[in-house]
């Protein structure tokens, strides 16, 4: 009896909505009747072995905080423990401490920033100011050109230096 009470445990209607209290059994409306779906053993994982792993990265807080511990190593073995333990490399340690003496900070992520010239900076700004007002004399120019249009006054035509 408790051999077929097992089996039944194991066995799950798909398409039964669950009831509660006193709800009422209503017929299903997918049109097709409940199946009885059976546990079914775990999927073996792919043996396929991806072609090139994930990089990983560590945090400069991570590195600090195993650098201490490393430091705090003073027995025969507590270091190659601590490294098993953590998954590292003696060569992380190595390049790590390196990085600290050399003043260990977070990296910055992104673009890296393109160094300012002060000349350059100057250039540009000057550019920008002659370019406005370039811009209000032209408007200004326009203004006067319909003005004498519609008060019918003739220009006079300016010479240029320039070979527009």
């Amino acid at each position: 009896m408790t051999k077929i009470r097992s089996m039944l445990a194991d066995q799950s209607m798909v398409g039964e909505p669950e009831r509660r209290d006193g709800e009422r059994s209503e017929a299903s409306r997918s049109g097709g009747s409940p199946t009885i779906e059976r546990a079914t053993a775990p999927v073996p994982p792919d043996p396929e072995v991806p072609a090139r792993h994930a990089r990983r990265r560590f945090t400069t807080a991570y590195k600090l905080e195993v650098l201490r511990k490393a430091d705090a190593c003073i027995r025969h073995g507590e270091l190659g423990a601590l490294l098993r333990k953590e998954g590292l490399y003696s060569s992380h340690l190595i390049t790590w401490r390196q990085q600290r003496e050399r003043g260990l900070t977070p990296k910055k992520r992104g673009r890296k920033a393109v160094p300012v010239n002060p000349a350059m900076k100057k250039l540009e700004q000057e550019n920008r100011r002659l370019t406005t007002r370039l811009k209000k004399a032209e408007a200004l120019l326009d203004f006067q050109k319909k003005l004498s249009n519609l008060l019918q006054i003739p220009l006079i035509p300016f010479e240029s230096d320039e070979g527009d």
